[in-house]
């Protein structure tokens, strides 16, 4: 049996190493362009289920099903923004430095019919305590580049990460195991 016609609302190559691993290749990818600006009083859960709703909305598509995803780092109710510039990822990092904060992960499918699935995830991550040596290196990598929450764990800064408890994956940008009980649902051929 050969799987459904699957697009990817998203034009992150993490998303596709990701979903790669499950063995499954998108038929087209449609990257969604929305508006990702949160509402007043917002919670982080609530905005990441949103956006990936809303990605795989924007994307619709009546030749097969759409997966749309969002990553959201959390601390507390607070949601941290993509560092877009290194003051940004520099707040981002001084801010996380020696605390837990959740890193929620949403996904969406889209069917051609217009149904939806859902599924997220949450992860808890613990960054040691930061020095501003610490810091500085790792804003010298450029590797907190548009990442959500100024870092990404599957570089060096998993280096500087004590604990985790979740979903790895989820904390890259697309939960694995949420991902494919998501897809066997819809019918795609997954091991």
């Amino acid at each position: 049996m050969s799987s459904p016609r699957l697009i990817l609302a998203s034009a992150s190559p993490r998303r596709r190493e990701l979903i790669a691993r499950l063995g499954v290749t998108p038929d087209a990818v449609a990257p969604a362009d929305i508006d990702e600006t949160p509402h007043k009083a917002e919670l982080p859960r609530d905005y990441a289920r949103r956006m990936a709703r809303e990605k795989a909305e924007a994307a619709a598509s009546d030749e097969g099903f759409v997966l749309a995803g969002d990553t959201v780092v959390a601390a507390g109710r607070r949601i941290l923004p993509k560092a877009e510039d290194e003051a940004t990822a520099r707040r981002c990092l001084e801010l996380l430095s020696g605390r837990r904060h959740r890193v929620l992960s949403a996904i969406a499918l889209r069917a051609s019919d217009g149904t939806m699935r859902e599924r997220s995830s949450e992860t808890v991550v613990l960054f040691k305590r930061l020095s501003a040596e610490e810091i500085d290196a790792y804003l010298a990598s450029g590797e907190w580049d548009g990442k959500a929450g100024g870092y990404a764990i599957q570089g060096i800064a998993e280096g500087l990460i004590s604990r985790i408890q979740g979903s790895h994956s989820g904390v890259v940008g697309l939960p694995l195991y949420e991902t494919r009980a998501l897809l066997k649902a819809a019918g795609f051929d997954i091991a």
